[in-house]
């Protein structure tokens, strides 16, 4: 995981975004736009920052469907798709689930 210090623009506001929205207790932001850059809908985009990978572990997923923390994330994101941000491959999670995870 990059440190904040070597944070792009994108990958700020995607932290800053998902840290005020869901105070996670775990937010990995992986950026993974070079191994999209050669596909066609990226031809003459310019952005180092386009394709995510985010892994986050919050409280505020409890009682919700993948379906519905997906929403919360792409809607609190809505900004940053409009201005270059392309797509993400989301792992959301509560702390719960994690335990219940390492027990198995």
């Amino acid at each position: 995981m990059a440190s904040q210090q070597e944070d792009g623009p994108v990958t700020s506001s995607i932290r800053s975004t998902l840290t005020e929205l869901l105070s996670p207790e775990k937010l990995e932001i992986i950026n993974d736009s070079s191994k999209h850059a050669h596909h066609s809908a990226m031809r003459g985009v310019s952005s180092k920052e386009t394709h995510f990978r985010v892994n986050v572990v919050s409280e505020a997923f409890s009682g919700k469907s993948t379906m519905q923390r997906h929403r919360m994330i792409y809607g609190a994101l809505s900004k940053d798709f409009d201005t270059g941000l392309h797509a993400l491959s989301l792992n959301t999670k509560t702390p719960a689930e994690i335990v219940k995870a390492n027990e198995a």
